[in-house]
């Protein structure tokens, strides 16, 4: 069992089901407004914690290539460069960034509860960041940019209790 595991064969397969998990919880959403709340960051949260950072960063990478390309991976089955460079595209991208701090993490500290619980709050934090940032470059509302408090109101208050009950 052991040398399944660590064959290339074996990681390969769970990057691809991790790219595949995130895909599909992604069309798991409830509709709020510009950002639906879904269930990708679960996913997130349990790749970085189980592949640490080399194969959660690749498998994050892949989900975003195939949406890039045209696979309906990204919420609401939708898929195309246009979705990564609209104002929720950020959020997107902020998986890769939150999976690969996770994992970073968890490949220094083990997977030890605390480590685990702040590396998740840290990937989660770096995730809205960067996500909030690219949805006020890119979203305007009658052709004015929208401000940091406006866009804390649509894209991260009423995520915070669904994503820290991921977590959980």
């Amino acid at each position: 069992m052991d040398r399944l595991k660590n064959s290339k064969v074996y990681s390969m397969a769970l990057i691809a089901l991790f790219a595949a998990l995130t895909a599909v919880f992604s069309q798991i959403i409830i509709p709020i407004g510009p950002v639906p709340i879904n269930l990708a960051l679960l996913s997130v949260f349990i790749c970085g914690g189980v592949l640490g950072w080399k194969k959660a960063s690749l498998s994050m990478v892949i989900y975003i290539l195939l949406g890039i390309a045209g696979v309906p991976v990204f919420s609401g089955f939708q898929g195309g460069l246009a979705k990564i460079a609209g104002p929720t595209g950020g959020y997107i991208v902020g998986y890769l960034i939150a999976a690969f701090v996770i994992g970073i993490i968890t490949d220094k500290f083990g997977r030890k509860i605390l480590p685990l619980i702040c590396s998740m709050v840290l990937g989660l934090i770096l995730c809205y960041a960067f996500g909030t940032v690219w949805f006020m470059i890119v979203y305007t509302k009658n052709n004015e940019a929208i401000g940091l408090w406006t866009a804390l109101t649509w894209c991260v208050f009423p995520f915070i209790i669904p994503d820290l009950l991921k977590m959980a």
